[in-house]
């Protein structure tokens, strides 16, 4: 208990360290407001919410073309943030998809080839062939060949940390937190040759014990899924998505991508 107590605490110490890396990105992108594109999965038809048809996607793509934007490296953004790298150019824009549904490879993939566009995959490794929907170890080592996609952390199996905390004990909740953040990055990082040290909060539940665990985790950033553009002032392990549904078309995905500050929703994973 005291051990994971320190490890919390230290976890604290580093989060606060690189929440003031902020103040090196506020220097040098005052008014920088980049939003992150979060999909989920893709298909000829959209059943529901978490689905884009691929005409949409396409529209979305040449809509980003045509219009001048520039979609940049997930890493690129977080480099800025903790005051590692340039400021992002102007009308930057970042896409992610959450889960690794099997879509993501056989519809979101040849548009992502097509337009030549980086993309980050937040998977949880325990859905990997494993699950029906989910695409297999091959098909994601595929995809991350493209130099294309990056692949980070969703956890180990998805769950609802709110829901764990209230039925497991303190100890048992300790180390439930930690299995789930330190065996998805093993588990990436050694099935995939790769780096993972970032990591979507499934559900966009987060909060400042979360965070503090993350932290001591070895992750530098995480995201949720509040609704509106990345800016300097963010928290590095609590930086906001917009989920893209099938409505995102025309006006409705102008409207997303210019979305002022003053249009802030509030936090979802602290209501």
């Amino acid at each position: 208990m005291r051990r994971a107590l320190l490890c919390v605490m230290l976890g604290a110490l580093a989060a606060g360290a690189w929440l003031t890396a902020g103040a090196a990105a506020r220097a040098q992108g005052d008014g920088v407001a980049v939003p992150i594109l979060l999909y989920h999965r893709f298909g000829h038809t959209a059943p529901d919410s978490m689905w884009v048809t691929d005409d949409t996607f396409a529209w979305q793509l040449r809509y980003l073309e045509d219009h001048h934007y520039t979609v940049i490296p997930l890493r690129t953004l977080v480099a800025f943030l903790r005051g590692k790298g340039p400021a992002p150019p102007p009308r930057a824009v970042v896409i992610t998809s959450d889960d690794g549904h099997r879509s993501v490879y056989t519809d979101m993939a040849p548009l992502v080839v097509r337009y030549r566009i980086p993309v980050t995959l937040f998977i949880y490794p325990s859905a990997i062939s494993s699950a029906a929907y989910a695409m297999t170890w091959p098909e994601l080592a595929q995809l991350v060949r493209t130099g294309l996609f990056d692949v980070q952390s969703h956890t180990y199996w998805h769950p609802n940390f709110n829901h764990e905390r209230a039925r497991l004990s303190p100890s048992q909740y300790d180390a439930f937190v930690r299995i789930q953040l330190t065996t998805s990055r093993a588990v990436l990082e050694r099935r995939l040759g790769i780096h993972v040290d970032m990591l979507a909060w499934p559900f966009g539940i987060y909060h400042d014990d979360l965070i503090a665990r993350a932290a001591s985790a070895g992750y530098i950033a995480a995201f949720t899924i509040e609704r509106r553009s990345v800016t300097p002032a963010d928290r590095l392990l609590a930086l906001p998505r917009y989920i893209v549904t099938n409505a995102d078309r025309g006006a409705a995905f102008a409207r997303l991508l210019e979305a002022h500050d003053s249009e802030r929703a509030p936090p979802a994973g602290k209501r």
